[in-house]
């Protein structure tokens, strides 16, 4: 089967003739809307588009597809037309990073999804990362990421201060190797933990890993090891570790908000929330102003 995002840049980029121009109308970037084309061709084992230095033109084969597109796309639409509520207020889909996505946050969207019951709200939570991805490929409208140093199109970002944890009754810090928690691979707390104690020659082992924020911060407290968490973690049964103990300072770490140009007023109205409650937190950084 077809899939019906990349048929829509197909026809976007002949639309547009060149790949730039598509991923503007698309809201991606030229090297996804460039990956998109390559994964149709790949599926369909013929090349659709000649790829000239001033256009990009179809090929045989792309002449051939691009009317079928065009009718796949048009009975989608039809589809969802024919299927939907005439009162709904469309789809928002909004990433949130697994350890914001607690109890600061829950009630916030429940409040909001209940306020707007014609709006599908879509929350999906993860590792930032692949989060900014989803956003970056236009599989998410909203996204609120972790990122050492946020990129120029954010609506905003605050800083996300960063601490060593450990027992207060079961330390772990002196033991050698040294037991750590950790998210899984690829977390940015993770990555910066052992590149400060590579840093340090220090050795190390992970002790317990988890994707779930409140069942580090338990192995923390009850002594499986020491782990680097937002400050905010901090509870009762835990202590900071500081530069006198072996533990060096983290900092530059920042929470940013994302959101795509052309938002409906409920996606306005939910970014005004997250900025808001993420304002509770240290004062925000400025970032560039969009409506």
């Amino acid at each position: 089967m077809l899939d019906p995002t990349l048929l829509r840049s197909f026809v976007m980029v002949v639309d547009a003739g060149n790949f730039t121009r598509a991923g503007e109308l698309l809201h991606l970037t030229q090297s996804t809307v460039s990956q998109q084309i390559l994964r149709l061709e790949e599926q369909l084992g013929c090349r659709l588009l000649e790829r000239g230095r001033r256009q990009v033109l179809p090929t045989e084969s792309g002449e051939r597809l691009l009317g079928y597109a065009r009718r796949i796309l048009q009975l989608g639409e039809e589809a969802r037309e024919a299927l939907g509520d005439e009162h709904s207020e469309g789809v928002l889909r909004l990433g949130l990073p697994e350890d914001f996505a607690g109890e600061r946050m829950m009630p916030l969207l429940a409040a909001f999804a209940a306020q707007r019951p014609h709006l599908r709200l879509e929350v999906s939570s993860g590792l930032s990362h692949e989060l900014l991805r989803q956003y970056r490929d236009g599989e998410l409208d909203v996204a609120l990421v972790k990122q050492w140093g946020a990129d120029s199109d954010c609506l905003a970002r605050w800083p996300e201060p960063l601490c060593w944890l450990d027992s207060a009754t079961q330390p772990a810090s002196l033991r050698d190797p040294l037991p750590l928690v950790a998210f899984p691979q690829g977390a940015l707390y993770r990555q910066e933990m052992i590149h400060a104690l590579e840093a340090q020659g220090r050795r190390w082992r992970i002790a317990y890993g988890s994707a779930g924020l409140a069942s580090l911060c338990a192995a923390v407290t009850a002594g499986l090891g020491v782990s680097l968490l937002p400050r905010r973690c901090l509870q009762g049964g835990m202590r900071e570790l500081g530069a006198d103990e072996g533990f060096p300072l983290v900092d530059g770490l920042e929470l940013a908000l994302y959101a795509r140009d052309g938002l409906a007023g409920s996606g306005r109205s939910l970014c005004e929330q997250l900025r808001e409650l993420c304002d509770q937190a240290p004062a925000v950084i400025p970032a560039r102003s969009r409506p």
